[in-house]
């Protein structure tokens, strides 16, 4: 069995430790590790190999005999990898070297534990929907979909823009904001939530609709079925905005014409033990955490 691993680089000994372990469990269990190239290339000098593992660089490397992308890093490093499993169905496993860690759940002490995991399938995968852009001009290359949330922002320090809103064709609302905020689910926890965005269960089949710093104070934000196509008419006095997926960010001009919908795939995140989202959401996020009980 192939487990690809995909990391942005390493901080400190520490790191290297935690990798060097992992990939000693994945050897010792007969489980072939396949490295991102520039990532294998920075750690190299600093590893003890028995043997040379193979390396990827890009979504076309990962064939089929890839059964797991393992993410070394935080929830910033998870969303990367969405970019290279794409629609393969490969679940994605992200060990938390970062800090949040509210994707990436696995601590680095469980390397054990989870190399058991694997081995003996006693693993969850919670299906996880997708954002997709469609727009009249070609933006983000072969890559039209996030996990977390689409944005539209002014750009620099320009005025607020006004973005009208339809849903399935029929107008919604026009948003006199410094941008707006599409969220699927899991995205409803990132960015949307400190807009004033409400807390959505992943399996919720939902969009959250929330604007960044309205003008009006009677605009909040809106959940909405995913089954909707939301799109977009963008104005404002400067001629460019902000378009964003995920961490990826593109500027468009106000005759750009864009849409959202749900992705047609859906991507697989793998948890290992009894740690589920209200248990995540308790202790990463501290909901409802008192110091008087």
């Amino acid at each position: 069995m192939q487990i690809a691993i995909y990391s942005r680089g390493f901080n400190d000994r520490e790191d290297i430790d935690d990798i060097q372990q992992l990939l000693d469990q994945l050897t010792a269990s007969n489980l072939q590790p396949v490295i991102y190239g520039p990532f294998f290339s920075a750690i190299r000098p600093h590893l003890s190999l028995r043997e040379e593992p193979g390396t990827f660089n890009g979504a076309a490397d990962l064939n089929g005999q890839i059964e797991f992308m393992i993410s070394l890093g935080g929830d910033g490093t998870l969303l990367d990898t969405v970019c290279f499993v794409r629609d393969k169905n490969i679940p994605i496993i992200g060990i938390n070297f970062g800090r949040l860690g509210f994707l990436a759940c696995i601590g680095r002490e469980e390397v054990a534990s989870l190399v058991a995991a694997i081995l003996h399938r006693t693993f969850v995968i919670d299906r996880r929907t997708l954002v997709h852009l469609d727009s009249n001009i070609p933006l983000f290359g072969e890559i039209p979909y996030g996990l977390n949330e689409f944005t539209l922002h002014k750009k620099d320090s320009s005025a607020m823009v006004r973005i009208h809103t339809y849903l399935n064709g029929e107008f919604l609302n026009t948003y006199w904001a410094d941008g707006l905020i599409v969220s699927t689910p899991t995205g409803s926890t990132g960015y949307s939530l400190s807009c004033g965005g409400p807390v959505v269960f992943p399996d919720a089949a939902s969009f959250v609709i929330t604007p960044v710093a309205p003008h009006n104070l009677n605009v909040r934000p809106i959940v909405i079925p995913d089954s909707n196509v939301i799109s977009f008419e963008i104005e404002g006095r400067s001629d460019q905005f902000l378009c964003t997926l995920d961490s990826r960010i593109e500027t468009v001009g106000s005759s750009v014409q864009l849409a959202i919908r749900r992705e047609s795939f859906s991507l697989g995140l793998v948890r290992i033990n009894e740690i589920n989202f209200l248990h995540t959401l308790r202790n990463k996020l501290l909901w409802g955490i008192d110091k008087r009980n």
